[in-house]
């Protein structure tokens, strides 16, 4: 796909085929390289604003996913209900791709976490992976984390308790005995020993009290000073957006993959595209 792009532009694999999006959460990243990946494969996409739907007429998630399969080939969704995906999956007449479900998964943002990965180490056995941030929420993480079961490698968690990993995944991890570390600061040491820092933003949207959201919210900064602990080819990565989490001066850090992380997101999403659509 990458090649693709680079010599062509545009492909055209998926003329003549349609990808309707629909986000009922806030997205930059996720539906415009869906949306650009659609496009550089030669197909089209329809896209649905919530607001502007008849979603505020009141109508059903089900209705809403049968409509958008009388119109295209394939449905990009992303829903707060944890069991939207499945929910759109039962009703749809056409491919579900899961573009976020509340603060369970994120599958795509995993495949292409993963190729980030392999693209700038070279591979992805025996490396050791930090978390850090919104554990609870992060569902980039949760998404990861399941992937990397397949993998050999040493997984170190970074987050204020009332943000850590949900008991379920992390016994996961404990299962497969991937679990290096837990702490609820990121010291020199875990910085160190790390090859991958990925960092999470804390997800204010997610708090139902603004003072617990306060307290946590800056508890982890990566910055210059952070980094000086870090392997010269460790690469820090985030799914974006971010705040505070990630001082921008690391941005000119070459160890700082988030932005090269967001290209590498179009290609994956242009190889899932054709996958699933391609006649």
């Amino acid at each position: 796909m990458r090649l693709g792009v680079q010599r062509q532009g545009v492909l055209d694999i998926l003329k003549g085929r349609v990808l309707c999006t629909m986000f009922y959460e806030p997205s930059t990243r996720t539906s415009a390289s869906f949306d650009a990946a659609m496009q550089r494969l030669g197909g089209r996409t329809v896209v649905i604003s919530p607001s502007h739907s008849s979603t505020q007429k009141g109508e059903s998630l089900q209705d809403t996913i049968r409509t958008l399969g009388c119109y295209g080939d394939a449905i990009v969704l992303r829903h707060p209900d944890e069991s939207s995906a499945a929910t759109a999956a039962k009703f749809s007449s056409v491919p579900i791709i899961n573009g976020g479900n509340g603060s369970v998964e994120h599958p795509t943002q995993a495949f292409l976490d993963l190729f980030t990965i392999r693209e700038e180490l070279g591979t992805v056995t025996g490396l050791t992976i930090t978390f850090t941030g919104d554990l609870r929420h992060g569902r980039t993480v949760h998404s990861l984390v399941q992937l990397l079961q397949h993998y050999n490698v040493h997984i170190q968690l970074v987050a204020p308790a009332s943000l850590a990993l949900p008991a379920a995944i992390r016994r996961q991890l404990v299962d497969s005995n991937q679990l290096l570390t837990e702490s609820n600061r990121l010291t020199d040491d875990i910085v160190a020993h790390s090859d991958v820092l990925y960092c999470t933003r804390v997800q204010k949207e997610r708090f139902q009290d603004p003072r617990e959201y306060e307290l946590v919210k800056d508890a982890l900064v990566v910055d210059n000073s952070v980094l000086k602990h870090a392997k010269p080819h460790m690469v820090v990565m985030h799914p974006l957006p971010r705040n505070r989490e990630v001082s921008e001066e690391v941005d000119f850090d070459q160890r700082a993959a988030y932005f090269r992380q967001m290209r590498y997101g179009l290609y994956c999403r242009m190889a899932l595209l054709a996958l699933v659509m391609a006649p």
